[in-house]
């Protein structure tokens, strides 16, 4: 019972985070970025799926600062891994 207790605050503490993440650097389209000044790129990998790695691409932009990034690039079948141009 203590366990699910701490399961549980541990997942709320951390939601409002994600999603602070989440809102804080954009997915644009390749003609979106055109208006936009290139800042860098970043790289992720060996995740479970599509959703984890663009979660964590998002992350290394928000961290990074950028307000937009493009996904460039993904592969990989069991471990999925991909590269993002982060924007300002």
């Amino acid at each position: 019972m203590k366990n699910t207790i701490k399961v549980l605050i541990a997942a709320v503490v951390l939601s409002p985070t994600v999603l602070a993440y989440a809102a804080s650097s954009q997915m644009v389209t390749r003609a979106e970025a055109v208006s936009l000044q290139r800042i860098g790129v970043v790289s992720s990998g060996g995740f479970t799926s599509l959703d984890d790695l663009d979660a964590s691409l998002a992350m290394k932009a928000a961290d990074a600062g950028a307000s937009h990034y493009r996904v460039i690039g993904a592969s990989g079948n069991n471990k999925p891994r991909g590269t993002a141009v982060l924007y300002r």
